[in-house]
């Protein structure tokens, strides 16, 4: 059990465990994080299921696109394609999905799309860094639908805070869900429904932490172990005596569709 394990043993657990991709399952029993009632998987499927051309961006190791995939089938997509912008989730991406015929594209977070006018008609995305939404509205078919979960204002804020001590109220509400609906206006997308929920996560053991903050860099950007030592260590603590650190995720659910003209 990890209250019977060192500060370094935990430290060096949380270190060695690889980065690549969004599969998460190797937080099982020393973190949680409560999940939105919306779906996001299961409700993509479903979009998948009734599509002929879909893209799906920033599509990490393809983790989520692949779960939809098997949700929805046998009914897919004629065309299928993904970006991803980290060679190493581009590797393994590519490796998960091209066996399924998906086109998995090194796509650069910031870049243009690498693809013409009006090519699908359901574009994808779970925790974009950034929405493009002129991007978005550009690759789309008129009639065509953008569904995707994105991270909301002040996610993680406690443990962020923990670490970095309070942030600016422009970081704090950053990624905020009305801010992100009036630009998807702006940039020419109707609203079908937009919603949110902010959700519990637990943490276990510094391990969890540690690679948490390793896998998720936006959190913490400069997070390195040895920076950041007595504050690991005094944390490491107060998990053992008081329980596991409590910090709280914001989602919201883009359900948004570009007008037939």
């Amino acid at each position: 059990m990890a209250a019977d394990r060192t500060f370094e043993d935990l430290v060096a657990e949380g270190v060695a465990v690889p980065t690549e991709g969004w599969d998460f399952s190797w937080f099982e029993g020393r973190a949680t994080e409560a999940r939105p009632s919306w779906g996001y998987a299961r409700s993509a499927a479903g979009r998948l299921a009734h599509t002929t051309a879909a893209l799906d961006i920033q599509t990490g190791g393809g983790e989520v696109l692949d779960f939809s995939l098997n949700t929805a089938a046998p009914d897919r997509p004629v065309l299928l394609a993904a970006t991803e912008g980290w060679p190493p989730n581009v590797a393994k991406a590519t490796a998960l999905l091209r066996p399924r015929g998906v086109v998995v594209v090194a796509a650069d977070e910031d870049a243009s799309l690498p693809f013409a006018d009006g090519t699908f008609d359901l574009v994808l995305s779970r925790h974009p860094v950034r929405p493009h939404w002129d991007e978005i509205v550009r690759v789309l078919r008129p009639g065509g639908t953008y569904f995707a979960q994105h991270v909301g204002p002040s996610s993680v804020v406690e443990l962020v805070e923990y670490f970095l001590g309070p942030l600016p109220e422009e970081t704090r509400t950053a990624r905020h869900p009305d801010r992100e609906r009036d630009d998807a206006r702006a940039a020419g997308l109707e609203i079908v429904d937009l919603r949110a929920e902010r959700l519990r996560m637990e943490f276990h053991d510094i391990a969890a932490v540690v690679h948490f903050l390793r896998k998720v860099i936006w959190m913490v950007p400069d997070f390195a172990v040895e920076k950041y030592e007595p504050r690991l260590r005094a944390l490491h603590e107060r998990i053992r005596t008081e329980g596991p650190f409590v910090a709280h995720s914001t989602r919201h659910l883009f359900d948004t569709r570009k007008p037939v003209r």
